[in-house]
């Protein structure tokens, strides 16, 4: 079934609209990270897995905007944006505290856009 067929209009508006603002978020995000931003580096620091782990989360957070803005893969997109804030929230919350608020909307939001995006209805009604 495709996901396309099954989402009316304004659904598909506002599913592509939180895919956009994902989008804009993650590779804002994944850029800093890449770029070096002296807050990442203290942030990374603080998690204690070497500054490689702010690299491989920064790429991530790239291909998953790339992925999300990719008709066919913004299931993919999401999915990936939502382990990886599911390992924000687990970070802030086991081991570096501070606010891991941002990190459970983002995952929220993906998680919505996962959901409706998925390629096999998981929970479709029986017909």
């Amino acid at each position: 079934m495709n996901p396309s067929t099954t989402l009316s209009t304004m659904q598909r508006r506002i599913v592509w609209g939180v895919r956009i603002l994902l989008a804009l978020a993650f590779t804002a995000a994944g850029a800093a990270k890449l770029a070096g931003a002296p807050d990442m580096v203290q942030l990374f620091d603080a998690v204690g897995f070497g500054q490689w782990f702010r690299y491989a989360t920064g790429a991530i957070e790239v291909l998953g905007a790339v992925l999300l803005i990719i008709p066919s893969k913004g299931f993919y997109g999401a999915a990936l944006l939502t382990a990886t804030m599911i390992g924000g929230m687990a970070t802030h919350l086991f081991l570096i505290g501070g606010n891991p608020v941002p990190a459970i909307v983002l995952a929220l939001l993906s998680a919505f856009v996962a959901w409706r995006l998925q390629p096999v209805r998981l929970f479709a009604p029986a017909h």
